[in-house]
């Protein structure tokens, strides 16, 4: 979610489908993968469905997808399994949280996502006028462990997905031992199959080398 403050410059797509995109749908990949992806309900920082989210559909580029499709299979070979927070985002998206964000008088999810922090503190520092997703090779994810009968539950990781604070860092020393170890087992999976860690947020990856680094897609997740 971070970002700089400034608004770079924005080689965005006029690729109107995912398909004309190059985005793969995961699920066409490990058809049983686990998806909670908050953007496209109502559970999340913004307290409301998200534009551009049309269905809860985790896409990627291709390379991203099949890199990820790998790391869950490793996982599942040791017990283990991931669980979608959110992968591709529009660019329609990442400007409704900047609406909101501006709008100072909305704090109903306060105490759940930025208890510690005023609201004035989070464009900028924590929600960006661009985001990385909306390239295509970022997702956000949290690590499950499942027993033999296959019922999985999510590590303890200290925080919840798009909490935001210094806890939610990834090597934040006010996590606790289990917690840092638990969050060191994801990202070991995840650099594994070729994804590097957002520092600021134990659950953000974005594929090493990115497939395109310049190019930003708008097209609506359905």
């Amino acid at each position: 979610m971070t970002g700089c403050a400034t608004t770079p410059a924005m080689d965005v797509s006029d690729a109107a489908t995912p398909q004309a995109a190059g985005l793969v749908d995961i699920r066409t990949l490990v058809p049983d993968i686990d998806l909670d992806l908050r953007y496209a309900g109502s559970d999340n920082f913004v307290g409301a469905h998200i534009d551009g989210y049309e269905a809860p559909r985790c896409y990627l580029l291709a390379p991203a997808a099949k890199a990820l499709a790998q790391a869950e299979r490793t996982l599942r070979e040791e017990g283990m399994r991931l669980r979608l927070f959110d992968c591709y985002r529009p660019a329609r998206a990442v400007r409704h949280f900047v609406a909101w964000a501006n709008d100072l008088d909305d704090q109903a999810t306060k105490a759940r996502h930025y208890p510690n922090l005023d609201k004035r503190d989070l464009l900028g520092g924590y929600i960006s006028p661009t985001s990385g997703h909306s390239r295509g090779a970022t997702v956000d994810l949290t690590l499950l462990q499942c027993d033999g009968g296959g019922a999985c539950r999510p590590f303890d990781m200290g925080t919840d997905f798009d909490f935001f604070d210094p806890l939610a860092n990834t090597d934040s020393p006010k996590a606790s031992a289990s917690q840092h170890a638990n969050r060191d087992r994801l990202r070991q999976a995840m650099q594994r199959a070729g994804f590097r860690n957002y520092p600021m947020e134990w659950w953000h990856f974005t594929l090493d080398p990115e497939p395109a680094p310049k190019t930003f897609l708008d097209v609506p997740v359905k």
